[in-house]
Formats: structure tokens, C-alpha cells, sequence
């Protein structure tokens, strides 16, 4: 039985999140659950989890990638002491379960981990496997992946495609989503602009310009635009010269009630980003980060648009004026806002996260879920849902070919049932 759990990693929004988003589902599960998680003082975790009364212990370690020589000697010569910190976190923790969400945080708990004998997993969010992830990949115990690519770096014993977990707030706003995709388009009356959770120099530098161009203030939308630490004052400043009215803030905290209330999304393409737009389904503009590695944020973005779901624009063909005249196009045009929307919530997953902890329950020895095997949908699935014909689950398109999710755990596994329509 999983009575504690140490998380590990994260460094940003997307790696932190869908860590979150498993140990929400854990202790609907488990009450009484035991979360310890490890990060650095420099990640969001330092900024996000105290908020939130997690506890939260700090490693002395730095990234090794994207660094000159000198600070890259200096993050290899703190690795041995983060190891030992991490042992030390776990002999005393004494968890039943370490899981590692990415980013360098991340890789000595679950080394320590592995050298000790403790259960581990990690979730990859990503269609491109990382470097703190690819070196980790020999030593876990599982591999939650979103992208079925990623199975070659893991392997197939090892890797369970499960999608990109998301909060339980995105689960109950897709199903109001999916319950009245009329009425939800409707009252959806922002444009959200998301830049990560560090923020993005350029959206913030143009999308007020492009925003006041495309007329939103006289289509009377309001801006919700998250910066980042650096930038807010600055950009408040710049809507306030342009005249738009917007609420600029650093971070969000109920970000699925922001998306549901959005029209239009203008953001990076983040795989967890993405994971939480389709989740909702949200028509959105995506301006993939240039510098990603392997260019994964332009894959990702580039699939979802030859899907109708999305427009993407690369960073270098950014115009303002081009920019203005998509956004005052799909402001003007709810129909084609609504098709994006049906696009977008085809490749949801929200019900990875519960996908993830019936595996780890399963694995660690947890209450095994009821023996009677998923039946099938009686009637065909609401709006925006679509079935694959293995098992029923629902086919994911995200990053490649259609592929059906594969069960993660060889044992029969209780549906999970939104409006209706049966997800294995």
C-alpha cells in the first residue's frame, strides 16, 4: 500500500504540475497520504508548495545543461553531496514510493533511490526525452509517458503511455466542457496569454501591441496575461498606455478556471501546457519556445494544428501585425473557435493522473480495483470524445499517429466514467 510518497524534480510549471496532479488523485485515494517533495530553492516548487502546506525539502544542486564550463564544473562537483542528501531524505522519509516529475532536482533522489532499492517512477511529459530523464531511464521502475515515441528510450517493460496527468479542476471543468460546449463557448470572455511559469520576453513584448490592434478592448474582452516574475510592472504599464483592460500577474493559481473562462488562448507549447489545453479544450495560438530541445515544443505545436486544434506561429515568423489580424479573426468567428475547441478536447486525457495511480497501486501493492472488466459504451461518446478500438480508451494523436493508450497494468481496472462515456 502507498502510504508515502517523495516527489522529486521541477524546476518549472510543466515539470511540477503533473506531479501535483498524481498526488491530488493519491490521496483522494489514500486520506491519510505522506507527500514529501525535493527541489531547489531556485525551481518554482520554492515558490508554489509552502502556499500550499506541502512539505518541501531543498537540495544544493544546479543544472548541468545550458551552462559555460566553469558553472557546469561547479554542478557536477555538488552531485556527490546531493546524493547524499537524497539518501539521507529517504532513509529517513522512508517512502514507499519516489517519483520524479523532471529537471535536475530530480536525478539524485531517484539515483539514491534505485541504489537503495526503493520503488521508482518517473513521468516524461514530453515528446523529446531530456537529459536528467534519458540518464535516469536505466534505473527507474516505470516510465509514465505522454508521447508513444518516448517508449524507445524507457523501454516497453518499463513504459506505460498514459498521457500528461492534469489537476482534478481540469477534470470537472471537461466535463462541463463536454456536458454543454455550446453554453461553455459562450460564456468563455478573456484572452489568456500564457508565457510558462517563468515567462516569455517576446509574448509579453508583443501580444499587448497585437491585442490592442486585433480591438479587443472594443469587443469587450478582457485580458488575463500571466508574465512571469520579471516582467509584470513593465507590461501592466504597457496595457495601461494601450488602453486594454487586463489583469497582468505573475502567476496563476486556479489556472483551469482561467482556461475555462478564456476564449482564445495566445501561449508556448509546453507539453503540459498542451495536456491542459485539450483536457478543456481551448482554441488557442501557440508560439512554440525557439530554444526547446530537439525544437519538441514546435513538434508538439505543429500536431495540434494539423488537427484543427490550434494555430501555431514560430517565434522568427513573429509579426505584430500578423499576430493582430489572427486574433481579431478567431475573436470575430465563435464557429471556428468551437471547432478548434471539439479538436483540442479529442486529444484530452483527463484521466491520465487516475490511469497513473491504478498502475502504481497495482505495482506497490494497493487495493486492487474491482474485478470486473471495463464494459463497453452503450451509446456512442458525447461531443469531443472518440474511442479506439482497443479496450475502449480513447485514441491519443498528440506528437504522431494515432495511437490507442495501452492498459497500464496487466489486471482488470475499474472504468473511469465522465458524462457518461467509459475510459479505461
Amino acid at each position: 500500500m502507498i502510504r508515502r510518497i517523495m516527489v522529486a524534480g521541477g524546476g518549472t510549471g510543466g515539470h511540477l504540475f503533473p506531479g501535483l496532479a498524481v498526488v491530488e488523485e493519491l490521496r483522494r485515494r489514500v486520506p491519510d497520504l505522506d507527500v514529501k517533495f525535493v527541489g531547489t530553492a531556485r525551481g518554482i516548487e520554492a515558490r508554489i508548495l509552502p502556499g500550499r502546506g506541502e512539505a518541501l525539502e531543498l537540495l544544493n544542486v544546479t543544472p548541468l545543461k545550458g551552462q559555460g564550463v566553469g558553472a557546469r564544473f561547479k554542478s557536477f562537483a555538488r552531485i556527490p553531496n546531493a546524493m547524499r542528501e537524497a539518501a539521507s531524505l529517504i532513509r529517513d522519509f522512508d517512502p514507499d514510493l519516489v517519483l520524479g516529475v523532471g529537471g535536475y532536482a530530480s536525478g539524485p533522489v531517484l539515483l539514491a533511490a534505485s541504489l537503495s532499492g526503493r520503488p521508482s517512477a518517473l513521468l516524461e511529459q514530453n515528446a523529446y526525452v531530456g537529459m536528467t530523464n534519458r540518464i535516469l531511464a536505466r534505473f527507474v521502475d516505470r516510465a509514465y509517458i505522454a508521447f508513444e515515441q518516448t517508449e524507445e528510450v524507457f523501454g516497453a517493460s518499463k513504459s506505460r503511455l498514459t498521457g500528461n496527468p492534469v489537476r482534478q479542476e481540469f477534470v470537472e471543468h471537461a466535463r462541463l466542457a463536454l456536458a454543454d460546449p455550446e453554453g461553455f463557448e459562450s460564456r468563455a470572455r478573456t484572452v489568456l496569454v500564457l508565457g510558462g511559469s517563468q515567462g516569455a520576453r517576446k509574448l509579453n513584448q508583443d501580444l499587448p501591441r497585437a491585442l490592442a490592434r486585433a480591438g479587443v478592448a472594443d469587443r469587450r474582452l478582457e485580458v488575463v496575461h500571466q508574465t512571469g516574475e520579471a516582467m509584470r510592472e513593465e507590461v501592466e504599464a504597457i496595457y495601461r498606455e494601450l488602453g486594454i483592460r487586463a489583469r497582468v500577474v505573475t502567476f496563476i493559481e486556479e489556472i483551469a478556471r482561467a482556461y475555462a473562462n478564456a476564449a482564445l488562448v495566445v501561449a508556448r507549447a509546453g507539453a503540459t501546457t498542451l495536456a491542459e489545453l485539450c483536457a478543456i479544450g481551448r482554441p488557442s495560438i501557440l508560439i512554440p519556445f525557439p530554444f526547446a530541445a530537439d525544437d519538441h515544443q514546435a513538434k508538439n505545436a505543429e500536431a495540434l494544428e494539423g488537427q484543427g486544434a490550434s494555430i501555431c506561429i514560430r517565434e522568427s515568423e513573429l509579426e505584430v501585425d500578423r499576430l493582430a489580424a489572427l486574433i481579431a479573426g478567431l475573436v470575430d468567428d465563435p464557429a471556428k473557435r468551437q471547432a478548434m475547441a471539439r479538436a483540442a478536447r479529442k486529444h484530452g486525457r483527463p484521466d491520465a493522473a487516475a490511469v497513473i495511480v491504478d498502475d502504481m497501486m497495482g505495482w506497490i501493492g494497493g487495493v486492487e480495483p474491482s474485478g470486473e472488466s471495463t464494459p463497453a459504451p452503450e451509446s456512442d461518446p458525447p461531443s469531443g470524445m472518440h474511442y479506439s478500438r482497443l479496450a475502449m480508451a480513447p485514441a491519443l494523436r498528440l506528437g504522431g499517429p494515432a495511437v490507442a493508450l495501452r492498459t497500464a497494468a496487466h489486471r482488470p481496472r475499474r472504468p473511469v466514467v465522465v458524462d457518461g462515456a467509459v475510459w479505461e
